[in-house]
């Protein structure tokens, strides 16, 4: 770990976060362990589903049946690939996992069009290498190294956005459990895995075609779908809680109500599924309308209140945040929205005075 927890962070790794629960989980937890785990299987699920009874929070708000596979696929011989929309809170889980399983969610590749096979596996520290030629002093473990030497969780994050043969780097790692060093000589030239380490990935289907992954690679995976959340009354209660934390860790002391979160849950779910709840259809933008991004939006509609407003959030705080977010990926999605503003929020703004400060907002679409 190279996080200080006594220092300011903006955002602490879940293992400092919740260091209080984890640790309550293992006082608990007596049962078989899987080599390398820090909890058994079932404390594990306990961290991401929650315990009330040994006061660990719920953190993933969605299907306690695709959290059970993901924990039991971590058991197995084959990596964890999850996959989604945008904001379905892959990372999140795998961040969860790697916390409770191996007690370290920071041994992380961030996957993009740069990233390279030295940035996964190893590098060498120049100055030592120029002095010493590669020995073991001079080599720079990656992730990927830092994962199979401590038998940990390596979590590659947006796999997909790495050129193929970059991500084919992990096809004999996944298979053999061995990583080769050839610059090093003897049986450091091998590096074999510790029993607990595997590979979590995350890929988006906006993202799919890519950098496809390779039948070879895709083989050596376990594929679960991270869904949106259908639930409207638990994307409220989700969207009000993160909302809150966000604004206790920002030192604010404004709150969004119930109303205001119903609100704007409706609004991303008439837009995230085409049609309202009364049957009016809409047309759907391309922009991501995930709960991530309701959160987003709520947590800057109150910023907004407190430093601009009242303090008080209302609808057009919101509705002034959410225009920002349908429009940022494709200006086209304009036309859309002011649709929904003309045919769903007027007609609401006649009946209910929540939605006639977000009508107010209605110009704004027009400059």
């Amino acid at each position: 770990m190279t996080v200080d927890p006594t220092g300011p962070v903006l955002r602490a790794p879940a293992e400092v976060r919740f260091a209080d629960e984890l640790a309550a989980l293992a006082a608990a937890d007596t049962g078989d362990r899987p080599a390398g785990w820090r909890l058994t299987p079932r404390a594990v699920r306990a961290f991401v589903v929650g315990d009330p009874a040994l006061g660990v929070t719920r953190k993933f708000h969605g299907d306690d049946a695709l959290v059970d596979r993901c924990v039991v696929t971590l058991m197995s011989s084959r990596g964890l690939l999850l996959v989604g929309e945008p904001g379905t809170a892959k990372s999140m889980l795998s961040e969860l996992f790697a916390a409770a399983v191996s007690g370290d969610s920071t041994c992380t590749v961030q996957g993009s069009s740069g990233t390279t096979d030295d940035q996964i596996t190893y590098s060498w520290n120049y100055a030592l290498l120029l002095a010493e030629g590669p020995t073991p002093r001079a080599l720079v473990r990656g992730p990927l190294h830092r994962a199979m030497t401590d038998g940990a969780v390596c979590r590659f994050e947006e796999v997909t956005r790495v050129q193929p043969e970059i991500q084919d780097v992990l096809i004999g790692v996944m298979s053999d459990k061995v990583l080769h060093v050839p610059e090093l000589a003897g049986p450091q030239a091998v590096v074999f895995a510790a029993p607990g380490f595997n590979v979590l990935a995350t890929a988006n289907l906006r993202d799919r075609g890519v950098h496809e992954m390779s039948s070879a690679l895709k083989r050596r995976f376990n594929f679960e779908t991270v869904r949106p959340i259908r639930d409207r009354d638990l994307e409220r209660r989700l969207v009000l809680e993160q909302t809150s934390e966000l604004l206790t860790h920002a030192a604010v002391d404004t709150r969004l109500t119930p109303d205001v979160v119903d609100l704007l849950v409706t609004a991303f779910h008439d837009l995230r599924d085409g049609v309202t709840s009364d049957g009016v259809a809409v047309e759907r933008p391309s922009a991501v309308m995930s709960s991530a991004e309701a959160v987003a939006v709520g947590y800057a509609a109150a910023l907004d209140a407190h430093w601009f407003g009242d303090g008080e959030v209302g609808g057009a705080h919101v509705a002034r945040q959410l225009i920002g977010t349908v429009l940022k990926d494709n200006p086209d999605d304009g036309a859309k929205l002011r649709h929904y503003f003309d045919v769903v929020v007027r007609p609401r703004a006649k009946r209910d005075r929540r939605w006639r400060s977000v009508l107010d907002t209605r110009g704004e679409l027009d400059r």
